[in-house]
């Protein structure tokens, strides 16, 4: 009998989408008996541990960039280029060292630059095969297939039909390269029948800091003046705090991924960031959605501004956030919906598996 392969999965530690759209992924390496050792940061670590309690675990620093409270973040992030250079290549250096302490044969990163290797297979995950930009994007574009070249595959979460893809321009407006797969959607929910609904608004708090605090408390403050029957999710995996109940507001920590498949499925309507595993997420469960993107987050404002063109979700900027007009807008929006089918992802693990 040949010996398990070892997979290192390592998300990216901006906000908790990209360690939640890893959770299908380990889910079928485990069903094919793979050995799965993650490597991540702070609360992608602390999700996936809650997740997968059973398996092992190694920290894999993270790249530590925050977003500014206002101002332009594009500015910021264009400051930020030397220390996320600087991450990407400690990164490296370390996964070298993981590698050879875990006996890893496979890499698995989600939209992180640095961990490739020579020494095994590297596959990396992304759904941003272009980077929206003010400026600069056929450059950055380079850049991100310069280092998709040091890897043996890139599996992007989308389907590749230009009508019912939720990722656009992201990753349908270039040619895909000769190692570049579709896998479809993604999702750590499951297709499931509609319950009863218990609550008239969900919002799920998620994002880098300090805007997951803004929109926390602006978000917040509307829901309570509201009156409706509501549930807020903080996103702070972390968090030993119990849920709490004040007036009509039903407010939790975080939940896994059974418990926040069963909140979404009860309620009416989901406030949200507009990122793509969010997306996604809500999409597999057939919901109707408010987007509110990060401020000057342009992957997040992209997507809440297609879902919107194509009449599938109403969104509104942060610093307008009015929700009685959003929740009657809403009405005439059709809504996310798309089948979640791992065929084509089950076959690359299983060729993935299966080359030495």
């Amino acid at each position: 009998m040949n010996k398990p392969k070892r997979i290192l999965i390592c998300p990216l530690d901006w906000g908790l989408g990209h360690a939640t759209r890893c959770i299908p992924i380990i889910r079928l390496l485990l069903e094919q008996n793979a050995e799965v050792i993650i490597a991540a940061d702070k609360r992608p670590l602390e999700l996936l541990k809650q997740e997968f309690p059973s398996l092992t675990f190694v920290t894999l620093k993270g790249y530590e960039i925050n977003y500014p409270k206002s101002g332009s973040i594009a500015a910021s992030m264009l400051l930020s280029i030397p220390k996320i250079l600087n991450g990407i290549k400690r990164e490296h250096i370390e996964l070298d060292k993981i590698i050879d302490e875990q006996a890893i044969d496979i890499v698995i990163s989600d939209n992180r630059y640095g961990c490739w290797s020579k020494k095994v297979k590297s596959i990396f995950i992304t759904h941003q095969l272009m980077i929206k930009s003010p400026f600069g994007e056929k450059l950055l574009h380079k850049i991100v297939l310069n280092y998709l070249k040091k890897y043996d595959e890139c599996w992007v979460p989308d389907v590749s039909d230009i009508v019912t893809n939720f990722s656009g321009d992201l990753a349908h407006k270039y040619p895909l390269q000769a190692n570049t797969y579709y896998i479809g959607t993604l999702s750590r929910f499951t297709e499931s029948e509609q319950e009863r609904f218990e609550y008239d608004v969900m919002a799920i708090i998620s994002g880098p800091e300090p805007q997951r605090s803004i929109f926390e408390r602006i978000i917040s403050e509307q829901i309570f003046n509201s009156g409706l029957k509501s549930l807020i999710v903080f996103g702070i995996p972390e968090s030993r705090k119990k849920s709490e109940q004040k007036q009509n507001v039903t407010m939790i920590a975080h939940l896994n991924s059974t418990e926040m498949q069963n909140a979404i499925l009860k309620s009416k309507i989901i406030i949200a960031r507009s990122g793509y595993s969010t997306i996604m997420d809500l999409s597999v469960l057939n919901k109707k959605a408010i987007f509110i993107p990060t401020p000057g987050q342009t992957e997040q404002e992209y997507l809440a501004e297609m879902l919107m063109n194509k009449q599938i979700a109403f969104s509104q900027n942060q610093n307008k956030i009015n929700l009685a007009k959003a929740i009657k807008k809403s009405e005439n929006f059709k809504g996310l919906k798309s089948e979640m089918d791992l065929c084509i992802l089950n076959e690359r693990i299983k060729f993935m598996l299966s080359s030495k």
